[in-house]
């Protein structure tokens, strides 16, 4: 199972819709697309688990694409290793 993290979303676009747009690679394991609680609009990402051949798929054609005229983020969602920074 893979976690992607899909950014740059507009703000009115629906589950459903970004379900749509999904589906055609693989299936949804689980759909996470937080909203802002006065507004009801979307907060601009969600979080999508699929099987990893899937989720690669999604990245690769989905990354760059528009959507609702806004231009999707599309990556893997691991937390980044932490460097040692400055000092």
């Amino acid at each position: 199972m893979k976690t992607l993290f899909i950014g740059n979303i507009a703000p009115q676009a629906t589950e459903k819709e970004l379900r749509a747009l999904i589906e055609p690679f693989g299936t949804i394991r689980k759909l996470e697309m937080p909203r802002d609680i006065f507004s009801g609009k979307c907060k601009g990402f969600a979080l999508i688990d699929m099987e990893g051949h899937e989720a690669r798929a999604v990245m690769g054609g989905l990354n760059g694409k528009t959507f609702l005229d806004n231009p999707l983020k599309v990556s893997d969602d691991k937390p980044k290793a932490k460097g040692r920074g400055r000092r």
